[in-house]
């Protein structure tokens, strides 16, 4: 078996695609964010990605039928834009090795299909619940620093502290440096500890600006309204949870 294998779907021309990417991360907020493009643009599938970089594992639907864990290429044929690509996936390559290897596969097949530019979507984690998220941006071209910040995407100093790791920051990096693929990463601030819509939603508006898309966030707004209202709840039930006193002995 070869390491990465692909099960292409159809034969497809597109008009100077734009790649983005969505696997899960922090807060799993950039394959949110590119799941509901997929899923409210009607994006039709080009290509499964199989690969032993991933975790030998299958899902299985309601009906017990299984599937084998991938990552999935889906396009739109834009009218008087630049067509779309969008990659999102089950899971990131499970090794040092795996990660650098599929990301390279992926750009090769961006290549092969013309991608001109690629966005690459993930979570910055702020260790609390963000009460408005910001979009924080990372580009491989200076000249992009504008265009972005039009598209309300932020560029604070020293953050993300730490660089970006994953797919989300070798995609870009690879790209640029080996592919010369202009790119940006676009970071949705998140607590980190759950699958977070919040921070997903301020990814897809940040695409809308920048891509004039139109895509309908109502079912968004309401996924964040009730992990709020959870969050909410759990926080209440920790401040009205009583306290047990350390007696130290048996009265």
């Amino acid at each position: 078996m070869e390491k990465i294998i692909i099960n292409q779907h159809k034969k497809i021309k597109l008009n100077d695609p734009i790649l983005i990417e969505g696997l899960p991360g922090i807060g799993n907020v950039g394959k949110i964010a590119a799941e509901y493009v997929v899923e409210k643009l009607k994006m039709e599938k080009y290509a499964d990605i199989f690969s032993e970089y991933l975790p030998p594992q299958v899902f299985m639907d309601d009906s017990g039928v299984v599937r084998l864990v991938s990552m999935t290429l889906y396009y739109k044929k834009m009218p008087k834009a630049k067509d779309l690509l969008v990659l999102v996936g089950d899971f990131q390559g499970t090794t040092q090795e795996g990660q650098y290897e599929l990301s390279y596969f992926i750009l090769e097949l961006a290549k092969k299909l013309n991608v001109s530019m690629i966005y690459t979507l993930g979570g910055y984690s702020i260790g609390k619940i963000p009460e408005n998220p910001r979009v924080l941006g990372a580009i491989t071209n200076e000249s992009m620093l504008k265009p972005l910040m039009a598209g309300g995407v932020v560029f604070p100093k020293g953050e993300p502290g730490g660089g970006i790791v994953g797919s989300a920051g070798l995609i870009l990096g690879l790209g640029k440096e080996l592919f010369d693929l202009k790119g940006a990463c676009l970071m949705g601030e998140t607590s980190g500890y759950f699958a977070d819509p919040k921070g997903a939603r301020v990814l897809v508006k940040a695409l809308v600006n920048l891509l004039k898309l139109k895509i309908d966030i109502t079912d968004l707004d309401e996924r964040s309204k009730q992990i709020e209202q959870i969050t909410e709840k759990m926080e209440q039930d920790l401040q009205n949870k009583p306290q047990k006193d350390d007696l130290g002995y048996f009265g």
